[in-house]
């Protein structure tokens, strides 16, 4: 019996888990098993393999043949230079010691690796999620930047507000020059002299202080009076305008009205001698009029019994027509039934006949 180490699939859609099983060369691929030596899981990185080692190369030893994918998971594992070294052992070639030792320092050695690989595996996945937020904040620091810069006044602006208040400056030095000095001359003048002078300042200021002041009181006053006359103007102007046209309105009216009664007037007069002439003609007609009407009398109730004829006709004419229908239909039905008895007629007549012949048959051969 053939022997094979291969792989049984199980896990669910596109997430395969593998059993690495001995079975026979005949049985189906998830089927029948003699061992499971242990599990083989791609999905993970790197790929996880949990192999009973001590009954592996007992088989492979016994001459199970491991499949292409079972042999690189069991040199994977180191059980195929396991069985390249009990071999040389059973040919003498080396001790059992020598191979074991070899044995041992290329597991290390895998190991070693195996574990190098899984931490720089781990720092790359360190050092990915580090940039994802590095760039992270400064997508978001771009943008608190970019707000920033919409809610603050432009720099331009700033400039030129800046350049208006350094041209400002110089003009408003000398201002400040001349007062110091007038400030000092006033000082060094005797005290009297200010006093007298603040004294009739004050005098000269205050009537001109007061002659602005009714100035401006009488200007928006005369303003205000000029508005308040237009307005009154434009609504007497309004006014006049409104009365005119309704006085124009309402004289239009008295004429349309006056003019249709003129009319209705002059036709009546118009209308009354022609009903009396009409009335005067129509009387010798009325008497030969009264004479026709006795001898259209029997006309009329001859007419009338037409009249009246004609519906009836009409009405025996209707109910004839489905009577006759229903005699056409009971003849079509009765066609086929008077053919159906012919034909049983017939059958009976044969029937009769052949039981006859039968008869005369048997009486002869008696």
């Amino acid at each position: 019996m053939a022997v094979k180490i291969r792989l049984a699939r199980r896990g669910r859609k596109k997430l395969a888990v593998y059993n690495l099983v001995v079975a026979d060369v005949r049985a189906p691929r998830d089927g029948r098993l003699i061992e499971n030596l242990g599990i083989y899981n791609p999905n993970t990185n790197p790929a996880t393999i949990e192999i009973n080692e001590d009954s592996a190369f007992d088989w492979i030893m016994k001459g199970a043949l491991p499949t292409d994918t079972a042999r690189r998971i069991l040199s994977y594992k180191g059980i195929m230079l396991k069985k390249h070294l009990q071999i040389g052992v059973l040919k003498g070639a080396i001790t059992q010691e020598e191979a074991d030792k070899r044995f041992a320092d290329w597991k290390a050695e895998k190991e070693a690796k195996t574990k190098g690989k899984v931490d720089s595996l781990t720092k790359q996945k360190a050092l990915d999620a580090k940039k994802r937020l590095d760039d992270e904040k400064k997508k978001n620091e771009a943008r608190a930047a970019e707000i920033q810069s919409r809610q603050t006044v432009p720099a331009e602006e700033v400039e030129e507000v800046e350049a208006e208040s350094a041209e400002a400056a110089p003009e408003e030095a000398p201002k400040a020059e001349a007062q110091e000095q007038a400030t000092t001359e006033a000082s060094e003048q005797p005290e009297a002299e200010k006093v007298s002078e603040e004294i009739k300042e004050e005098k000269t200021d205050e009537p001109k202080a007061e002659a602005k002041k009714d100035e401006k009181a009488e200007e928006p006053k005369d303003e205000v009076k000029e508005e308040i006359a237009e307005e009154s103007k434009a609504e007497a102007e309004e006014d006049k305008a409104e009365e005119q046209k309704t006085e124009a309105e309402t004289s239009a009216k008295e004429d349309k009205g006056a003019e249709p009664k003129a009319e209705a007037k002059q036709e009546e007069k118009a209308e009354e001698p022609k009903a009396e002439k009409e009335e005067e003609a129509e009387k010798p007609k009325a008497e030969p009029k009264e004479e026709k009407p006795e001898k259209e009398e029997p006309k009329a109730e001859a007419k009338q019994e037409e009249k009246v004829e004609e519906p009836k006709a009409e009405k025996e004419e209707e109910t004839e027509k489905p009577k006759a229908e229903t005699k056409e239909e009971k003849a079509e039905t009765e066609e086929p039934k008077a053919e159906a008895k012919k034909e049983e007629k017939s059958e009976e007549l044969k029937a009769e006949v052949d039981s006859e012949e039968k008869g005369s048959s048997e009486e002869e051969k008696k």
